[in-house]
């Protein structure tokens, strides 16, 4: 793939998009992707940083939504400057998506809004990279249609991501044929493996997960063959401001990415 400043993709490894669910700050932002950094240099890992700048799919009202749009979205770029890597992050609305357009390598479609045409044609003009999620209520067939709406605005540069299918009304379930199935687009498929285990729906108006599953999850990814992992990750999941209940703690990624690596060699 040619987004910018995307290293290691020599190596044969998949990619990976990793950071927190949200930008909460700074410094927080800046000592993640170093710590990741340092592990996808030497493990040769091809690694764009993750990081929302606004979170908008929100269960309550309440719920911490971001610290600023250019604030957060001047903090990725700084993050992608001092590292030398490239940054991707949700957009919700077209002017969402010519907004963060000017400071991200990557746009990143929410799966519940895979099907709205102008929020992808919009998308597709500013030229970047496009990661759209396969709508939890969606057939991995579906979606090349959402991948097609960006071709023919005139961007062939489309990744898709699996991040499961809704389950009843509180879970999730991931059909691993879905990834042959969406990689006959011609487009690199992604899974999501945070999101994949999310439990949605929870009475309390609070996501819940099973972080306890990540490794599971991912191991079954790399070995059918998936092209890229999306993991959330955080140093104290438990203090998150989005989605700490299924993001994997960041002291345990390196273990994690050297067993994967290892299962992608074999493979």
């Amino acid at each position: 793939m040619n987004i910018p400043r995307l290293k290691n993709c020599d190596s044969g490894n998949f990619f990976l998009l990793a950071g927190p669910c949200v930008v909460e700050g700074e410094e927080m932002a800046l000592s993640i992707a170093e710590r990741i950094v340092t592990i996808c240099d030497r493990l040769r890992i091809p690694y764009v940083f993750k990081g929302s700048y606004r979170k908008a799919n929100r269960s309550r009202i309440d719920s911490f939504t971001g610290i600023g749009d250019e604030k957060a979205l001047k903090i990725l770029q700084k993050v992608g400057r001092e590292f030398d890597i490239p940054v991707v992050t949700d957009i919700h609305t077209e002017q969402e998506a010519v907004l963060a357009a000017e400071y991200a390598d990557v746009l990143q479609i929410p799966a519940f809004l895979c099907r709205q045409t102008e929020l992808l044609a919009t998308a597709a003009k500013t030229g970047k990279w496009i990661n759209i999620k396969k709508g939890q209520f969606l057939s991995p067939d579906a979606m090349q249609f959402a991948a097609q709406k960006v071709i023919d605005s005139g961007n062939d540069q489309v990744m898709l991501t699996e991040r499961g299918t809704t389950f009843g009304y509180q879970d999730l379930v991931v059909d691993f044929r879905s990834i042959p199935v969406m990689q006959k687009t011609g487009c690199p498929v992604i899974l999501d493996i945070t999101h994949s285990l999310q439990q949605p729906n929870q009475s309390s108006g609070v996501t819940g997960g099973q972080p306890e599953m990540i490794e599971t999850m991912a191991k079954a990814g790399v070995a059918v063959g998936v092209d890229g992992l999306f993991i959330e990750t955080h140093p104290e999941p438990w203090n998150a401001k989005s989605d700490g209940a299924n993001m994997l703690q960041l002291d345990k990624l390196e273990g994690l990415l050297e067993k994967l690596v290892a299962i992608r060699q074999v493979i």
